[in-house]
């Protein structure tokens, strides 16, 4: 794929990196090496991008696959967030509220004491959870989250809509972003009142990561250009396709450069220009 040349500085909140240069095999989606990683990022233009590890298979937990991931990011445009995990199912149905009344961690959770290493050390600037995927923290790991205050990627969607999320998460006080306007997959419904969200959270952001619908990125860019931070979901998506959809938005040059790279650098200081 050609190199895009589009005078935008350009940072990505949304990659993954597995450990591939160990010989442990991604149980989903497109497998990458930290070299084509980076050689397509630079191809979209992207001088930066946040990575976490992909799905490990149940019960492994992700302290290996973290530090994997911190220890390949060296000397690369990369910045490591950890991926956290926890034994609380995060639907609201009773059967689950039920099942979480007797939810404990299990030795692979992540726990307060994991969040607490992970957030003082300086390979890592943010932590990444699915709950869906992987679980829910309980309680002590949640405040301990909020104690650091770094932020906190969360992937949402049908099975986590926002306003569980909103439940769960917006009443303590650290940065969320909601990746993919919570609506994986592709649920514009959701993506929407997502967007309504952001008038009652002043600490939650939203990341492009799949969301192909146009009318949807320009209202919240136009509604909200302040909270709206790029992510392209590489290696499942090139990024110069999330970057191209961006450029193609009847929005301004500024909100452009907002979502490009001025957000997510107030959001996640190592990405801002000068630091490495």
């Amino acid at each position: 794929m050609l190199e895009l040349n589009h005078g935008f500085r350009v940072v990505d909140l949304h990659a993954r990196l597995d450990p591939s240069d160990e010989a442990e095999v991604a149980t989903r989606g497109r497998e990458t090496t930290p070299d084509a990683l980076e050689r397509e990022l630079h191809q979209a233009g992207v001088v930066r991008a946040v990575v976490t590890p992909g799905d490990r298979p149940s019960g492994e937990g992700y302290l290996r696959a973290n530090n994997a991931v911190a220890r390949l990011s060296v000397d690369r445009p990369f910045l490591a967030f950890a991926r956290i995990d926890g034994p609380r199912d995060p639907g609201s149905r009773a059967s689950a509220r039920l099942r979480n009344l007797t939810a404990s961690r299990e030795p692979h959770h992540a726990s307060p004491e994991d969040v607490e290493q992970y957030a003082y050390d300086d390979r890592f600037h943010g932590f990444s959870l699915d709950p869906t995927a992987d679980g829910f923290p309980d309680d002590a790991t949640l405040d301990q989250l909020e104690d650091v205050g770094l932020p906190l990627v969360v992937h949402g969607g049908q099975d986590f809509p926002p306003e569980e999320v909103a439940e769960a998460l917006l009443d303590r006080d650290l940065p969320v972003v909601l990746s993919g306007f919570g609506g994986y997959p592709l649920d514009r419904e959701l993506m929407d009142a997502a967007i309504d969200l952001l008038d009652d959270h002043d600490r939650l952001y939203l990341d492009t990561h799949q969301v192909r619908f146009r009318s949807v990125l320009e209202r919240a860019l136009l509604e909200h250009p302040d909270r709206v931070l790029f992510g392209s979901g590489a290696p499942e998506i090139h990024p110069s396709v999330g970057v191209m959809e961006i450029l193609t938005l009847d929005v301004s040059e500024d909100a452009m450069r907002r979502a490009f790279s001025a957000n997510a650098s107030r959001v996640v200081p190592g990405l801002a220009p000068g630091e490495s």
